[in-house]
């Protein structure tokens, strides 16, 4: 097939698809936008080899799957001409309307600006992905299909990215899938990532499930066909299917309760789909009577639903042959908002009424209360992390003595859930109570507990240990919003004493750097009114002394290394080589040169040198994630430099062995690199809960070929999954 057929033949796909559920002006709508989308993309190619807009059409393909609108559909098509083309949102808008080109600027990242490092840079393009969404959340929706799409290329990207790209998924954009209820999007982004974070286990668990497939697909036929006999003969209308069980849950499970993957209970499961909630409870009541419930193992999510909106009655039971069988039941609702999550809502917008509009706005409400929360952070790194620790945390639901249903992160404290009833409850507690029983406040919750706060008018209000024992990001929000307002004075002396006993640690005079212009000029970087509203963000914990003391000496630091010899100015007609470490830099004479312990530079590999400041030449290999992630500035100062080709010394490298955990494994491991005449200068081993041992070792060799031979024979040495060298990053 050629590209020009298969190009024309995955858009005819998507359209029909859409066909299903848009109308006819909606589809030319989205058909306008395709083409725009692929005259602007003419020409460039992915890292596959295939025509860029192959990627537009799999967005706009899954956002189809999850029946999106044609506003958000149109801006998948459009998503990254703004970012990759000479197009621009006004054209956008002009072409497709506003609505559209907000969209696609809330999925555009901030290529324009410049940010000290890469990490920064991924940092403020997720902070603006997660403003986007809380004023339209079909940007993450985009964003979500934009990335299970690049999981599914991965293939074709060198292993150093797959395992970046994969962190990165599963740190945040599953969990995020999660938190909006969409499952079909987030098992897939689970399974993916794993498979290229840690391959060993994830085909270790595929290879087991394989074995048992056809075993397992017998007791479950013989499960479904006794169901369908018993909801049958009380005429209950029913859909039942055998669950697949993800790797990725399967891992998480042998990980965090250190078992093995036969001793893992839900590996069987079935889930029965039934009319309306009368039935669900009746076909509950079926399988109990066919089979005896495990304690603690019941769940039932209809009557506390998840704060994604998953709403199923789960338990657990012995099953025929005394195995362990999972049983889900919902409604064909339920499923569909278990599958879809908040796509549902545009999927069925234009049947709802105003209260299921308002209703719906309520179940996110928490998502943008989150994200008023983080206002207070001070750089894009700072609001990615209290994001995480809120809205991908695992949760515990707690009751007030009303019986309301409290959700907070796991962990929290009796401290999080007075602010989260309101911020004068939490100003004011004294003590709590947990279920009848006076704890402490940093007592931690579990789901089920029933919360009493204690208060006192007479409350001297919070204490600042409060912030330390607290757990979400909303209650120690309040406090320091408690402590910028009611004791502004006490905060501007506090903060000024911390960023002077800083400055002091790091041997600078206070009387010095404190000037009146130093200050102001450092108050005015950091947005703050004045010197006296710096120091009092310091005193209530909202920026740190040293982040101040830093800028406030950036310029004396600065004019300090100026003072120093400028060794990339000390020059000569041919290289000057050291007898003592093997590298010649050309151009510089009478320098220290040194190896990187980031990078371990080795002779064979491709090397550059960074002039540093006051000590010489620091030698690094060509892919060293430190230099690649330089400033513009540093990078101005690399400099050529080249292995001796008479030198006769042995670099130590650090190497990463992984393997299955058996005796033995170890000494093997240390008597092949022996067998090679390669000394070794450190050694450690460990091994996780799911018997895989990794050992790490410092052996001294020669150059890059000599290093190749060792790998290569540890490689084949019993139940050694890989070896890898390690980045000391």
């Amino acid at each position: 097939m050629s590209i020009e057929t298969a190009i024309e033949t995955a858009i005819d796909q998507v359209t029909d698809k859409a066909k299903t559920y848009l109308p006819q002006k909606d589809i030319e709508f989205l058909i306008r936008a395709y083409e725009f989308a692929r005259e602007a993309h003419e020409g460039q190619i992915r890292k596959s080899g295939q025509p860029y807009i192959i990627h537009p059409i799999a967005v706009a393909g899954i956002l189809i799957d999850l029946q999106m609108d044609a506003v958000t559909v149109a801006a998948a098509f459009l998503h990254d001409v703004v970012e990759d083309t000479e197009v621009t949102s006004e054209q956008i808008a002009e072409n497709f309307g506003q609505e559209v080109a907000n969209l696609v600027e809330g999925v555009t990242k901030l290529g324009r600006i410049k940010l000290k490092s890469k990490a920064q840079q991924q940092a403020e393009n997720h902070r603006k992905m997660f403003l986007a969404m809380a004023k339209d959340l079909r940007v993450v929706m985009i964003k979500l299909a934009d990335r299970l799409h690049n999981m599914r290329t991965l293939k074709y990207l060198p292993e150093p990215k797959q395992r970046q790209i994969s962190d990165e998924t599963l740190e945040i954009f599953a969990p995020l899938a999660h938190r909006l209820g969409i499952a079909s999007i987030k098992w897939e982004m689970e399974d993916t990532g794993l498979r290229y974070i840690n391959p060993q286990q994830y085909y270790r668990i595929v290879n087991l499930m394989k074995k048992k497939r056809a075993e397992r697909e017998k007791y479950i036929h013989g499960v479904i066909d006794l169901l369908q006999e018993r909801l049958k003969e009380l005429s209950i209308t029913s859909e039942i299917s055998g669950r697949p069980k993800h790797i990725y849950s399967i891992y998480r499970k042998m990980v965090k309760q250190n078992k093995e993957f036969n001793e893992i209970y839900d590996l069987l499961a079935v889930r029965i789909i039934v009319d309306d909630i009368r039935d669900c409870y009746a076909a509950l009541g079926i399988v109990h009577t066919l089979w005896k419930p495990m304690p603690g193992r019941f769940k039932d999510y209809i009557a506390m639903p998840k704060a994604n909106m998953y709403q199923s009655l789960h338990t657990t039971v012995i099953g025929p042959n005394g195995e362990p069988l999972e049983v889900q039941i919902r409604t064909a609702e339920m499923h569909r908002i278990a599958e879809y999550g908040i796509a549902a809502h545009w999927a069925y917008k234009e049947g709802q009424n105003i209260s299921e509009e308002a209703t719906f706005e309520t179940k996110l409400s928490w998502f943008r209360e989150i994200l008023e929360w983080q206002q207070e952070a001070r750089d894009a790194q700072e609001f990615m992390e209290s994001l995480k620790m809120d809205l991908f945390a695992d949760l515990v639901f707690v009751f007030t003595p009303k019986g309301d249903v409290i959700e907070l992160p796991k962990g929290s404290v009796p401290l999080d859930f007075a602010y989260r009833i309101h911020s004068e409850v939490g100003n004011r507690t004294i003590g709590s109570k947990v279920n009848g029983k006076i704890v402490p406040l940093d007592h931690q919750l579990k789901t089920g507990d029933i919360i009493e706060i204690l208060t006192s008018k007479h409350s001297y209000g919070p204490s600042r240990d409060w912030l330390k024992i607290t757990k979400s990001t909303q209650a120690r929000s309040k406090i320091k919003q408690w402590f910028k307002r009611e004791k502004r004075e006490e905060n501007v002396m506090k903060g000024r004493e911390m960023v002077e006993a800083e400055l002091k640690r790091n041997s600078f005079e206070p009387k010095e750097i404190m000037t009146a212009e130093n200050l102001l000029e450092v108050a005015n970087k950091f947005n703050f009114q004045g010197e006296e509203d710096m120091f009092a963000a310091v005193g209530y914990g909202g920026i740190t002394g040293a982040q101040i003391a830093t800028r406030l000496t950036d310029k004396l630091r600065k004019e300090r290394e100026d003072m120093m010899p400028n060794t990339a100015e000390i020059r000569t007609d041919a290289p000057r080589k050291r007898p003592d470490n093997g590298v010649s830099v050309r151009g510089i004479d009478n320098l220290l040169i040194r190896f990187s312990r980031c990078c371990n530079p080795v002779p064979g590999d491709d090397i550059v040198g960074f002039i540093t400041r006051g000590r010489g030449v620091s030698v690094h290999r060509g892919d060293c994630p430190n230099l690649q992630s330089c400033s513009e500035d540093d990078q101005a100062r690399l400099i050529s430099v080249e292995w001796d080709a008479d030198m006769k010394h042995e670099f130590n490298v650090d190497i990463e062995v992984t393997g299955h955990d058996r005796s033995g494994l170890l000494n093997e491991v240390l008597a092949t690199v022996a067998d090679m005449k390669t000394n070794i200068t450190a050694v450690s081993g460990k091994t996780d809960k799911n018997r895989v041992a990794k050992i790490n070792m410092t052996i001294a060799i020669q150059n890059l070929d000599h290093l190749h031979k060792v790998v290569e024979r540890i490689k084949k040495i019993r139940d050694v999954y890989s070896v890898r060298r390690v980045l000391n990053t």
